[in-house]
Parts: C-alpha cells; sequence; structure tokens
C-alpha cells in the first residue's frame, strides 16, 4: 500500500501507511532506520527493507510508521521523539495499543534496543536485523525485555557487526527468561533487509503478537 509522507509534532519527518482494515482497530509496526538513511528526504527510505516492502505490497494488516533522523543524529538522542510519535499516532489512528512492533536495522537495532528497553510496556514484540545492541543498556534495562517476544537477524558474513556480539545478547535474554528467536542467514552480509521483512514467516509473525503484561509502563 503506497506510503504517505508526514511530519509529526516533534519535528522528525516520517512515512506512514494504513492499515488495509479501516473498520477495525490493527497492529501497529513502528520501524527505525539505518544510519545511511539518514537526511531529510523520506524517499531514501523507500528504496529497500521494509518500507519498501509495505510501499510495494496492495495491503497489509498492520499500520506502519517510520520516522528519519537528521544527519549525524542517533536514535538513543531522539527517544523520546519516537515515543511522542508512536502517541501521536495511537491517539489519531484506530491502532491496538496491545499490538506495537517495533523494529530496526542496524543503527536502528541499536535505538530499537534502547527504547523497548526503556518503555518495556509498550511493546508487543522487537524485530532485531543486522544490528547490536547498545553499550549504554545494563543488564537490569535488558531484564525488561524479558517479557517482550524477540526476533534477531543476522548475516554470517556481516563485517560489521561480530557474532559474539549478538550472542551475547541472546545469552543474555535467555537467561533472563526471555523468548528469543534468532535466525542467521549465512550467506547473508550486512544489507539483508530485502530478503528479512519479505519473509511470509515474520509478516505472520508482526501481527500475531500482543503485550503479555499490559500492567508494564
Amino acid at each position: 500500500m503506497p506510503t504517505e509522507q508526514r511530519h509529526n509534532t516533534n519535528g522528525l519527518p516520517y512515512l506512514f501507511s494504513p492499515s488495509s482494515d479501516a473498520n477495525n482497530s490493527a497492529p501497529l509496526v513502528l520501524f527505525l532506520h539505518g544510519a545511511r538513511d539518514r537526511g531529510n528526504d523520506l524517499n531514501v527510505l523507500l528504496k529497500w527493507g521494509l518500507p519498501r516492502f509495505v510501499d510495494t505490497s496492495d495491503s497489509l494488516p498492520y499500520f506502519f510508521a517510520a520516522p528519519q533522523l537528521p544527519l549525524e543524529q542517533t536514535w538513543v538522542e531522539r527517544e523520546s521523539d519516537v515515543i511522542a510519535l508512536l502517541d501521536e499516532l495511537i491517539a489519531s489512528q484506530p491502532i491496538d495499543p496491545d499490538r506495537v512492533i517495533l523494529s530496526g536495522f542496524s543503527l536502528g537495532t541499536a535505538g530499537a534496543w534502547h527504547v523497548a528497553a526503556s518503555h518495556p510496556g509498550r511493546f508487543a514484540g522487537l524485530v532485531a536485523v543486522s544490528g547490536r545492541a547498545p553499550k549504554t543498556l545494563e543488564e537490569t534495562q535488558l531484564a525488561a525485555l524479558k517479557e517482550i517476544p524477540i526476533q534477531i537477524f543476522q548475516g554470517g558474513k556481516d563485517e560489521k557487526l561480530p557474532i559474539e556480539s549478538t550472542e551475547y545478547i541472546i545469552n543474555t535474554l535467555r537467561g533472563l527468561g526471555g523468548t528469543i528467536d534468532f535466525t542467521l542467514l549465512p550467506d547473508g552480509d550486512h544489507f539483508i533487509a530485502d530478503e528479512v521483512y519479505g519473509n511470509p514467516k515474520l509478516q505472520q509473525w508482526l501481527v500475531s503478537q500482543s503485550r503479555r503484561n499490559t500492567a508494564l509502563v
């Protein structure tokens, strides 16, 4: 479904696509892009990965939003603006707040880990693609993620991300009781987003998650 270009009240431009079911509440997939897609042109987000998948699909059973960072900024710096955008979308669209999925690619994965760990009660799932968790995350923050199902994807030939970094976060979260699914694409490099997001199993997973504990904040 073709995406719209919008600006939210906090100054982050973003892509938006409505759910195909206009009569009922639906999940939201909130996507944080990687470093090379920062800037002031939303069209660069549409060239690949999840934004392109959404833009070229006839219809999808979820709302989609993808904000864009200015040059040189990180998602950790704009955490409050990401949450403000989420609040704005939930207030203005028939989005089910118990079915919000946060996903990131590369730099966006670091942002997704940080935002989800800081606001664990806001998300029903996390999808991390080709990215590491920020070193600033402490084990107490990771423990907050144990109620959130997490999908992690990495290319076996990714020169930007050591497999040891991914294994550490997986083992830490599983040790805390978290639910982690890890998919290694043996021949994949860093730029596996097209293959990952176009997978029908992941697309089904995105709409099958619901918050386990709505008492969290």
